[in-house]
């Protein structure tokens, strides 16, 4: 007899109270194996897959692609095979207890075969459960082809069924289930591989695009020549998280512009040298570190409900990037410490973390300071809107050529506008001015870091 589980929303990350279904991955019937993801859902942070910590048979799925869910409320429920029903052991249900792809498994690896084993009991008995919503007609743990080339390794008839409406051959597939079982996320790949194909070669054979799973769950609506589009995703947090930070922080911006030509300069030699090579926003992150060592005020953030302003031995880096989702501050741990060689490095894994919709929640919460280089939209100012909780942001225009008075002549040099918004509560003009002639000087005249280290 099956037990039914229920899976809640997981919490994801650090202040999460909420998760947007973007996409389901399985279908009420499908088998799943522990830690399977189920669902791709957005915070406010990240694009996330859920994993399910139980294998068996979804029976009922909780919330449409597009709705919002509060963390513990029911994502699913799966049946799982009864513990009295397993004699050669005797164990209780149990599940890995994992709530993100990657961590690994508590459950034993013999635990995981009975769950495979029970799938097909497990089916037959899903509308005897008393919390199981109806599921299809039993199916055969195989399905077979033809009587010499064998079975092949799927369960579900879900899957079966999306297979053979888009004409695909289940025999072509490699399975990334256990034990090689093909999984609809397996032929959802395979259709998508196809629709690409038939995009650039014209020879299609399975399903056009359009037909395919999309992500996009943003939904416009135009009336009378009026277009709504709703907050929703990323794009409501950073809406929610901009107006807190105007409501809630008395900012101030002070800028300078500064000869940024030996800063090249430098960073050309260094690339020169060989190696891994050294970004500006690298270099600037590590004038940034020591900075924020001479001037710690503006490493800080208030607490209001203690009156209390708190201040940050290690310095956490974030990082204005803009992706195709949205504004997104990755964050670089313990900036304070690494060189530029590893700012380079870091910097680059978290960008293409962030193209690709892979950064986790971990990655973008705890920031303590902002760098923001907006210089790369090819523009030359602007007054940086704080990253809240923080207390301040050093935002860095484009590095372009112009007129500049160089040791009593007129040249040609390299000019960088250097702009500083910060929090009034934490410090005065005195210190946040402070904070961006170093900044400067240290652009002007990168040997200015050599003090300290």
């Amino acid at each position: 007899m099956a037990q039914v589980l229920e899976f809640k929303l997981p919490d994801l990350g650090e202040g999460l109270t909420e998760a947007e279904i973007v996409r389901w991955l399985v279908e009420v019937g499908d088998v799943v194996a522990i830690d399977q993801p189920v669902v791709e859902v957005e915070t406010a942070k990240a694009m996330v897959e859920v994993p399910c910590p139980y294998g068996g048979v979804v029976t009922a799925r909780f919330g449409e692609e597009g709705t919002e869910l509060p963390v513990g409320s029911p994502l699913l429920t799966v049946a799982v095979g009864s513990p009295t029903a397993d004699t050669d052991t005797g164990a209780e249900t149990e599940g890995s207890g994992n709530v993100l792809v990657g961590y690994g498994t508590g459950a034993p690896p013999a635990r995981r075969r009975r769950v495979r084993r029970m799938a097909a009991d497990v089916v037959t008995s899903v509308a005897d459960a008393p919390a199981a919503a109806p599921a299809p007609a039993p199916a055969p743990a195989a399905e077979t082809r033809g009587r010499d080339d064998g079975p092949v390794p799927v369960i579900s008839p879900l899957v079966r069924r999306l297979a053979r409406e888009n004409g695909l051959e289940l025999r072509e597939l490699t399975g990334s289930g256990r034990d090689g079982l093909i999984l609809r996320a397996d032929v959802e790949q395979a259709l998508r591989a196809a629709a690409t194909l038939e995009a650039t070669t014209q020879e299609a054979t399975l399903l056009p695009p359009a037909t395919l799973p999309t992500t996009t769950t943003t939904t416009t609506t135009n009336i009378d020549g009026v277009t709504r589009t709703p907050l929703r995703g990323i794009r409501g947090a950073v809406a929610d998280k901009l107006s807190r930070s105007r409501r809630e922080i008395p900012d101030a911006t002070c800028w300078v512009d500064a000869d940024a030509t030996e800063l090249m300069r430098t960073r050309a030699a260094m690339n020169a040298a060989g190696g891994p090579k050294i970004s500006v926003l690298a270099l600037l992150a590590r004038i940034c570190t020591a900075a924020l060592t001479r001037f710690p005020e503006l490493n800080s953030s208030v607490d209001m409900d203690a009156r209390e302003v708190v201040r940050f031995d290690r310095v956490h880096l974030g990082f204005a990037a803009q992706t195709e989702r949205g504004l997104v501050v990755p964050v670089v741990r313990d900036a304070h410490v690494r060189n530029t060689e590893a700012l380079s490095a870091e910097f680059a894994r978290l960008t293409e973390a962030a193209r690709t919709g892979a950064l986790t929640p971990a990655d973008l919460t705890g920031g303590t300071f902002t760098l923001n280089n907006y210089g790369v939209f090819g523009v030359d100012g602007s007054t940086p809107i704080i990253n809240h909780p923080e207390a301040a942001m050093l935002g860095v225009g484009r590095i372009v050529p112009k007129p500049w008075v160089h040791e009593g002549e007129l040249a040609v040099r390299q000019v960088v506008q250097l702009s500083l918004t910060f929090d009034h509560r934490v410090c005065d003009g005195g210190t946040a001015g402070g904070f961006l002639r170093y900044v400067a000087d240290c652009v002007e005249q990168p040997a200015v870091l050599l003090r300290n280290l």
